[in-house]
C-alpha cells in the first residue's frame, strides 16, 4: 500500500481568474474533485469581470498581490526576510544564482520581479505545508516556481502550452526542463519541439497531457433537429491576435459570398486586432455577413455553439513565431456536435483528423479554407459523420477527468519521490521515467 500523501499543491498562474483560460479552470475544478487540496498563486491581480460561473465552484485559496506599491513592498520584504531567516543557505544561494543570471539576461528587471514573487511563493508554501508547486506556462509562472523551488526545496513541475514555448529563449526553456520534476505539454507537436530544444535530456522526460474537456458541460445537439438553415451560421472563437488567423477567415467569407453561398459568420473574442479586423470586414464589403461579437463567458459560448451549423478556426504561425497548440474552442465545438473546419497548424491535426473528425486546410490559404467550408455546408451527412467521430475521439482521449487524473498521478508520484530529498539543481539532469500520459493523436 502506498503511504498517504500529506500537504497541498499550489498552482502558479500569471493571472487568476482569466476569461480565456477555461482549460486551467477546468483542470483545477477536476483536481479538487479528485481530492487534492489546492492553493492558487496569481502573479497579477484578478482579471475584471465577466468571470466564468465555474469560478465559484473552486474552493482553493487564491493568493494575489495586494493593491498599492506600499502594501506590496511590505508583503514582499516580509516574505523574503522570513525565508532568509528560516533557510539562509538556500535563500542566499538562490539570490546569488539570480545575480549571476542578471549578467546574461535580456530582461534583468523581469528576472528580479520573478525572484521577488518567488520569495512570497516560497514563504507561503512553507507556511501552508505545500508539497508540490505546479506552474502553467513556461515563461513567468515557471520562472517564479523555479526560484521558489530553489529557495524552499519543494519540487516543482510545469505545463507548457504555446506562446510560452515558441517565444521563449531556448536556453531558459532548457534550464526549466532540467530543474523540474516533470514537464507536461498539451500536444505531441509541442512535446517534440521541446525534445529538440533539449536533445541531451532523455525524451521521456516530457509528458503529453491533453487539455481535457468536461463532456458533461456540453450536451450534444439533437441530430434530428434541422441545423442547416437557408443562411448557414458559421462560428469562430478566439482572441483577436495574429496567430488566430481571423483575417484569413474573413477573406474566405468573401470567397464564399462571391460563390453564391448564403451564410452569416460570427467571430467571438477580444484583442488588439479589433480595429484591423473591422477594417477587413469593410474592405471586403461583408458587414451584412460577418460580425465581431466581443468576449463571452463559457455559458454564453455554449449557446453559440448549439446555434452554429459549422465551427471554423484558421490559426497560423505569426511572424514572431507564436502559434496555437490545440485551441480548446475546437474541442468545445466538437463536444456540442458542431462540424469543424480548421487549418493544419501545430497540434491541431491531433484533434481535427482530416476526413475523420473534421476537415483541414493549409494555413493562410483563404481559398482552400473556403472550399472546405463550402464542402461541409453542402454535405450535411458528411458533417454529421465527422461530428459523431469527433465526439467519440474526445470521449476516448480528451476526457477532462482522465487527463487530470493522469496529471494528478504525476504530481503524487514525484512528490513521494522528492520528499526528504534536496531540491534538484538545473545541472542535475537525473534519470527520467518513461510516461506518455495521454494516448492518441486544447488554448484559446
Amino acid at each position: 500500500m502506498k503511504p498517504p500523501i500529506h500537504g497541498s499543491v499550489v498552482y502558479v498562474l500569471k493571472r487568476y481568474p482569466r476569461l480565456t483560460e477555461t482549460f486551467i479552470l477546468n483542470e483545477i475544478r477536476a483536481m479538487e474533485r479528485l481530492g487534492e487540496r489546492l492553493h492558487i498563486f496569481s502573479l497579477l491581480p484578478p482579471e475584471p469581470p465577466p468571470h466564468h460561473p465555474m469560478v465559484a465552484e473552486v474552493r482553493a485559496t487564491v493568493h494575489a498581490p495586494p493593491d498599492g506599491w506600499r502594501a506590496k513592498a511590505r508583503v514582499f520584504a516580509g516574505a523574503h526576510l522570513r525565508m532568509l531567516g528560516s533557510v539562509p543557505l538556500r535563500y542566499l544561494g538562490t539570490f546569488m544564482l539570480a545575480l549571476g543570471r542578471t549578467l546574461s539576461s535580456r530582461h534583468p528587471i523581469s528576472l528580479w520581479r520573478q525572484f521577488a514573487r518567488a520569495g512570497v511563493l516560497a514563504e507561503m508554501c512553507r507556511r501552508q505545508g505545500v508539497r508540490h508547486i505546479h506552474a502553467h506556462f513556461a515563461n513567468a509562472p515557471t520562472s517564479v516556481a523555479h526560484f521558489a523551488h530553489r529557495m524552499s526545496g519543494i519540487p516543482f513541475s510545469f505545463t507548457a502550452h504555446a506562446k510560452d514555448i515558441y517565444l521563449s529563449r531556448p536556453a531558459i526553456l532548457r534550464r526549466h526542463l532540467r530543474a523540474a520534476e516533470f514537464v507536461a505539454t498539451c500536444t505531441a507537436y509541442n512535446a517534440e519541439f521541446l525534445r529538440q530544444i533539449a536533445p541531451r535530456l532523455q525524451p521521456q522526460r516530457i509528458h503529453l497531457v491533453y487539455h481535457g474537456i468536461d463532456l458533461q458541460n456540453f450536451a450534444a445537439a439533437d441530430e434530428c433537429a434541422p441545423r442547416y438553415r437557408r443562411r448557414a451560421r458559421i462560428l469562430a472563437v478566439g482572441r483577436l491576435v495574429p496567430k488566430k488567423g481571423h483575417e484569413d477567415l474573413i477573406a474566405a467569407c468573401a470567397v464564399l459570398r462571391d460563390q453564391g453561398v448564403d451564410f452569416e459568420c460570427e467571430i467571438v473574442g477580444s484583442g488588439p486586432l479589433l480595429d484591423a479586423l473591422r477594417a477587413e470586414i469593410g474592405r471586403h464589403a461583408l458587414a451584412d455577413r460577418v460580425v465581431l461579437s466581443g468576449p463571452m463567458t463559457h455559458r454564453e459560448l455554449i449557446v453559440r455553439y448549439r446555434e452554429a451549423d459549422l465551427f471554423v478556426l484558421a490559426p497560423r504561425i505569426a511572424e514572431d513565431g507564436d502559434r496555437d497548440g490545440i485551441p480548446n474552442v475546437i474541442a468545445e465545438a466538437m463536444a456540442v456536435g458542431v462540424p469543424v473546419v480548421a487549418t493544419d497548424v501545430s497540434g491541431i491535426p491531433e484533434l481535427v483528423r482530416h476526413g475523420y473528425t473534421g476537415l483541414l486546410a493549409p494555413s493562410q490559404d483563404p481559398r482552400a479554407l473556403a472550399a472546405q467550408i463550402k464542402r461541409l455546408l453542402e454535405d450535411r451527412q458528411l458533417g454529421t459523420q465527422l461530428a459523431r467521430a469527433a465526439r467519440e475521439l474526445l470521449r476516448r482521449e480528451f476526457d477532462l477527468w482522465e487527463t487530470t487524473r493522469d496529471l494528478h498521478a504525476l504530481m503524487s508520484e514525484h512528490s513521494c519521490r522528492a520528499r526528504g530529498q534536496p531540491g534538484r539543481t538545473e545541472e542535475e539532469t537525473g534519470q527520467f521515467q518513461v510516461a506518455v500520459v495521454a494516448a492518441g493523436e486544447g488554448t484559446r
